[in-house]
């Protein structure tokens, strides 16, 4: 547990390393003291030596000089005494006579003192009793002169008392040692506390920031490099603030902007996941796939060409189509700098223009056809006036009659393409007023009823509560003109023709029904649109322009309201107007 933190990290670091010092320190210090200690006492029984030697020269009286010399030894050092005839003298302290005079004799390096060599030292056995003890001890040898003759003085000391010494010595150091490591250890722990506190908060405030707590801040207590650090944590801190609130803003702003697209758009990864889509590429799936449920299943035709996108590394263009729907598909690829990392495909829903295109093409075809017919037999009338070919002025007439008649239908034709064209365009104003519906009904059905005689119809106005309603009158007179006029051509003989209305607090409702030749069920979805005919055969007399109920639904739009068709081919065809308040 001790290394998962960075304070038992730095305190045992600091430990280790403080014991590695102490230990080696000590080791050198008790080696210092060991030669320290000897060298002292090699020095002291040097001098020793040479003033015993230095008294036992100068004193004529070899006795005198002897019991002068004895005063200078104590009961550690005890010294022996050769003299030149070879005789030894041993120091009163010694209770022991160990050393002959053969053992000087005959150890190589104490027989040199006899042949003139200043000094010598030597470790030597040194017996403490009858039973074979030896203790280690220190001998040093000098040489005296009498009568330029060469004696020895030899003195010497046991090593216990400088090992007592050494390891008095050695017990005040590892004293020290244990003092040391305490205090260390305290002193660790206390500065890896102070050095770490800081790291603590650190670590604190790093977590908060990696819950979005970008504001949370780390108190700068130095001046040092922590204190450097803590201010820089926070400038970072404010920093990712500024950006992840710019990633944010970019990252809805991208969202809106894919939400609000009218194009589908469907981002892949490398190996064809789907990662992001929109709105309208979700509702393409739905509708591609059959099913109201989301759906990841692409068509076939994507992912060639998102394949083809990988493979190629370029831009690749597709369509699609399904139920008389259409798209068109873009996919281009993703770079992650010079790799790509996947695609992104557009998807445009075509079926709108395809739409507008076959409406355009049929308009084209239509006008040309309707024009066509009254262009022909203006033509062909003119050239027959021209040509004298009438024989009688009644004759004459009549062609004069059928031109103007053609002229007139050309001039509805085209003050009907104008309406319509303001209407869809906007510059298209209503005149509203306030308008009593019975009476206005009434007089709208009072001028088809020698039409409907003609053809024997039964032609009805049935107005089941009576109110006052703000519209334009005009307008919504050409509208009830165009239903009634299409009710009746529509109707054989015999057949009925109804006109209903009601006004309440929601606005008016009107309809117009009859039981004429209805209207096939394919065929009613179009009905309202420009020169779409129900009748094919477009027989001149019982067909109009086919602009009628187009601009009647532009008419009752206008208003705000809506108008629905229902019918039933061979039962009759029902048209309901609401206008609301």
């Amino acid at each position: 547990m001790i290394w998962r933190n960075i304070v038992g990290k730095l305190w045992a670091t600091f430990l280790l390393l403080i014991s590695l010092v102490l230990f080696v320190l000590s080791l050198l210090l008790m080696q210092f003291f060991r030669n320290y200690l000897v060298e002292d006492v090699t020095k002291t029984l040097s001098n020793t030596a040479s003033k015993l030697a230095l008294i036992l020269e100068r004193h004529d009286d070899f006795e005198f000089g002897l019991e002068v010399a004895w005063e200078m030894t104590d009961d550690v050092t005890k010294a022996i005494v050769i003299t030149p005839e070879q005789e030894i003298f041993y120091s009163p302290e010694s209770d022991q006579k160990p050393f002959g005079l053969t053992y000087f004799q005959n150890d190589a390096e104490l027989s040199q003192i006899f042949t003139g060599k200043d000094y010598v030292k030597k470790e030597i056995d040194f017996p403490i009793d009858e039973n074979g003890g030896y203790e280690k001890a220190l001998m040093i040898g000098v040489p005296y002169k009498i009568e330029g003759k060469i004696g020895g003085v030899f003195i010497f000391q046991s090593l216990d008392a400088m090992n007592d010494a050494t390891i008095t010595t050695t017990k005040l150091i590892w004293l020290a040692v244990f003092l040391a490591f305490v205090l260390t250890t305290v002193f660790a722990f206390f500065l890896s506390t102070k050095i770490t506190a800081p790291l603590r908060k650190m670590r604190q405030a790093a977590f908060e920031v990696t819950r979005g707590k970008f504001d949370t801040k780390v108190p700068v207590l130095t001046n040092d490099e922590l204190g450097e650090l803590a201010t820089a944590f926070n400038e970072m801190g404010q920093q990712l603030k500024i950006n992840i609130s710019a990633l944010n803003q970019e990252k809805e702003q991208l969202a809106n902007i894919l939400s609000s697209m009218a194009d589908g758009v469907l981002t892949f990864d490398r190996e064809g996941n789907i990662l992001v889509t929109n709105p309208p590429a979700e509702k393409f799936l739905q509708t591609w796939n059959g099913t109201d449920d989301y759906s990841r299943v692409l068509p076939s035709t994507i992912m060639d060409l998102f394949r083809k996108v990988i493979e190629k590394e370029t831009e690749q263009t597709g369509f699609l189509s399904k139920d008389f729907q259409y798209w068109t598909v873009i996919v281009s690829p993703l770079y992650d700098q010079n790799t790509i990392r996947g695609a992104v495909a557009v998807i445009r829903d075509m079926t709108e223009e395809r739409k507008l295109e076959k409406l355009r093409t049929d308009f084209v075809a239509n006008v040309s056809h309707e024009l066509r017919t009254p262009v022909a037999m203006l033509q062909g009338y003119s050239e027959a006036l021209l040509d004298d070919v009438a024989a009688s002025e009644a004759e004459r007439k009549e062609l004069a009659m059928i031109i103007h008649e053609e002229s007139m239908r050309m001039g509805r034709l085209v003050n009907e393409l104008l309406d319509l064209a303001k209407m869809e365009s906007g510059r298209f104003s209503l005149n509203k007023e306030d308008i009593q519906i019975e009476p206005f009904l009434n007089r709208i059905v009072k001028k088809f009823t020698g039409m409907a005689k003609d053809k024997r119809l039964t032609l009805t106005l049935d107005v089941q509560n009576d109110g006052t309603v703000s519209i334009d009158g005009d307008r919504i007179e050409q509208v009830l003109t165009n239903l009634i006029d299409n009710a009746i051509r529509h109707t054989s003989e015999e057949g009925k023709v109804a006109v209903k209305a009601n006004v309440d607090r929601t606005g008016l409702t009107f309809e117009v029904a009859d039981d004429g030749t209805g209207i096939a069920e394919a065929d009613l979805p179009f009905v309202f649109e420009r020169f779409y005919k129900a009748d094919k055969a477009r027989t001149r007399g019982k067909s109009g322009t086919g602009l009628g109920l187009a601009i009647a639904k532009n008419i009752v739009e206008a208003h705000g309201g809506n108008i629905e068709v229902k019918s039933k081919l061979g039962q009759g065809t029902t048209f309901t107007v609401v206008i609301p308040e």
